[in-house]
């Protein structure tokens, strides 16, 4: 269980249980590159200055949003590893980011 948010940070959940296990298989395979995507979705998660980039950027076509709680939200993708992603939604009224789906393999929704 991560610590709560505090301050200006967002609140990271997860929204299947397949994220959760996705989400500690990147843990294992590269800690470090995981927690800095931590600290990013934490601090940074959407648009802003200095983004997209090739690694943090929204998903496109029909990928670009996805629902959480029947709302249409933006979805984000971190290259975490070369074929690591992590995808989240961005909820800007609730300052929430939720993890949709965290792999070391490199999705195939997007290929």
């Amino acid at each position: 269980m991560a610590p709560p948010p505090t301050g200006d940070e967002w609140d990271v959940r997860f929204s299947t249980n397949e994220a959760v296990k996705g989400w500690q298989d990147l843990c294992q395979q590269a800690p470090g590159n995981t927690r800095a995507a931590w600290v990013t979705m934490r601090s940074d998660p959407g648009a802003g200055p200095g983004k997209p980039t090739s690694r943090h950027h929204q998903l496109k076509g029909t990928l670009a949003t996805g629902r959480h709680s029947g709302r249409v939200l933006p979805m984000w993708q971190l290259e975490v590893t070369g074929g690591g992603r992590v995808w989240y939604l961005v909820d800007e009224a609730a300052h929430t980011i939720w993890v949709q789906h965290a792999s070391t393999g490199h999705p195939a929704a997007t290929d």
